[in-house]
């Protein structure tokens, strides 16, 4: 269904920190080449009607200074928007409050760089718990549904993905993007034994029963 080895080498990964008015903050970074045009890749991530086919269904003022809401989860506000290039966020989930920020440029014929940015306040028990793939795995598999859907692919709904998330293949997914982390947050600078401990809880929540985060 997926080809789990060519999706998770498209993405570089990386671990930093960035100072926020509130203090010192966390980011995870991703990177990720598509193909299409500047335009219709932004269509791709902005549009209410496209979001379901790839992503989550979407509810809300969708125009900078608008609340949004994901259907299960996160909601936020539109801090600025920028089309076709850029757009930021709250991130409001699970009673935290985070941001992303999303850029795209066209860096070549049909060819269309996406850089997203997650940029959590510092909370170190939770960060020492999982590391940067509590964040990191949950975004690499929606940059999977991304590629999908401007490739033609089939609609992925959450039903069918969580049925493919306990698939073998799914499985080998999380397996693979949480070590992928791991190394990020290794060059990073965390200690390897802590980074190990918290990608080992962090693959465990994954592949466990009580939901999913980002």
């Amino acid at each position: 269904m997926i080809d789990v080895t060519h999706h998770l080498n498209e993405v570089r990964r990386a671990v930093g920190s960035r100072v926020l008015e509130a203090g010192e903050a966390r980011v995870v970074t991703l990177r990720r080449t598509y193909e299409g045009s500047l335009d219709d890749v932004w269509d791709a991530c902005t549009n209410p009607e496209r979001l379901p086919r790839w992503f989550l269904p979407v509810s809300g003022d969708l125009q900078e200074g608008g609340h949004y809401q994901l259907e299960g989860n996160a909601s936020g506000t539109i801090e600025r928007c920028d089309p076709p290039q850029s757009f930021a966020a709250t991130w409001e989930f699970g009673g935290q409050v985070s941001w992303i920020e999303v850029r795209l440029s066209q860096i070549a014929p049909e060819r269309v760089l996406l850089k997203l940015e997650h940029i959590g306040a510092v909370d170190e028990d939770r960060w020492a718990q999982f590391g940067p793939g509590a964040a990191g795995v949950g975004w690499d598999l929606t940059l999977v549904g991304l590629a999908r859907h401007l490739t033609g692919g089939p609609p992925l709904t959450p039903a069918t993905f969580a049925v493919w998330l306990g698939s073998e293949e799914g499985r080998r997914f999380l397996r693979l993007s949480n070590e992928l982390w791991l190394q990020a947050s290794l060059t990073a600078g965390t200690a390897e034994a802590d980074a190990r401990l918290a990608a080992g809880r962090n693959f465990a929540f994954y592949t466990g029963s009580s939901g999913r985060k980002r």
